[in-house]
């Protein structure tokens, strides 16, 4: 099947980045921390001017710090970027997030809910999903986990089949850690979710960070689409972040800046 016709008007588009890690703290090989401020001042420079309807941010805002209150200390400066931002703008938890901070003080300082949540726009249903639980159901805080041990507990998951029940139209999940095929990256429990997914029929596509590199893989008609990291590389030309557009027939377009791919998904 051909993708839309390019010149046709999207339902409504929205904004993605991920993988942020911003932190004031020296470079590593690949990984320039306080770089994330500008790169994500020239992001919000775009949306500001495209006017999306939202803006996502896919998890690992912040880099973990050393202590309660360092990691405080930067999350209230990236939301001070982040909020210049003139349309709604959404979180995803990613391990990072919440490495030091609880959930809850994570929420306290953003205009995060602090865990999964659902909304609505333009007849499209969006699902933001939180996998930064342990096997066990116990929530990411503190550095109690191991950052492969990421895993949607029963509650969610049960949480999630009613809202795809309940969705009157398609519908969009947004993740941070990967729900696809990837052994490093992925949820412990990605092959439950993706049944739920696929069970609905509504799924257009499900977008997701974690492993900081394009990728895509269609699962069952549902294309899962990993977003590069904004955090890696040095300079504006290693940014990366994106337009999503959703189409009237269901089709999605992506357009990427920067490192971020350009990529199209016709409705099956």
């Amino acid at each position: 099947m051909l993708a839309a016709d390019p010149s046709a008007k999207p339902l409504l588009r929205a904004g993605l980045m991920t993988d942020l890690h911003y932190a004031d703290k020296p470079a590593t090989k690949t990984r320039f921390y306080r770089e994330a401020l500008a790169k994500l001042d020239e992001a919000v420079g775009v949306m500001n001017r495209e006017r999306p309807a939202f803006v996502v941010e896919l998890g690992d805002f912040i880099d973990q710090a050393d202590s309660v209150e360092r990691e405080t200390e930067w999350l209230r400066t990236m939301e001070s970027h982040y909020a210049r931002l003139a349309m709604p703008r959404h979180y995803v938890l990613g391990n990072h997030c919440v490495g030091t901070l609880s959930k809850a003080e994570f929420a306290a300082h953003t205009g995060a809910t602090g865990g999964h949540a659902a909304f609505e726009q333009g007849g499209v249903t969006f699902l933001i999903l939180d996998a930064c639980f342990r096997e066990d159901g116990t929530p990411y805080q503190r550095g109690n986990f191991h950052w492969q041990d990421a895993n949607l507990p029963a509650g969610e998951l049960a949480w999630l089949e009613a809202e795809l029940g309940r969705a009157a139209g398609p519908v969009v999940v947004f993740a941070h850690q990967r729900l696809d095929e990837d052994k490093a990256h992925a949820v412990r429990n990605a092959a439950a979710v993706r049944a739920r997914l696929e069970k609905s029929g509504k799924v257009l596509a499900v977008f997701q960070g974690h492993s900081h590199k394009n990728d895509c893989q269609q699962i069952a008609g549902i294309p899962y689409v990993t977003l590069a990291a904004m955090i890696e590389g040095s300079g504006a030309e290693n940014n990366s972040y994106a337009l999503l557009e959703v189409l009237a027939d269901g089709s999605l377009r992506v357009q990427g800046f920067r490192r971020q791919a350009h990529q199209d998904f016709p409705r099956a």
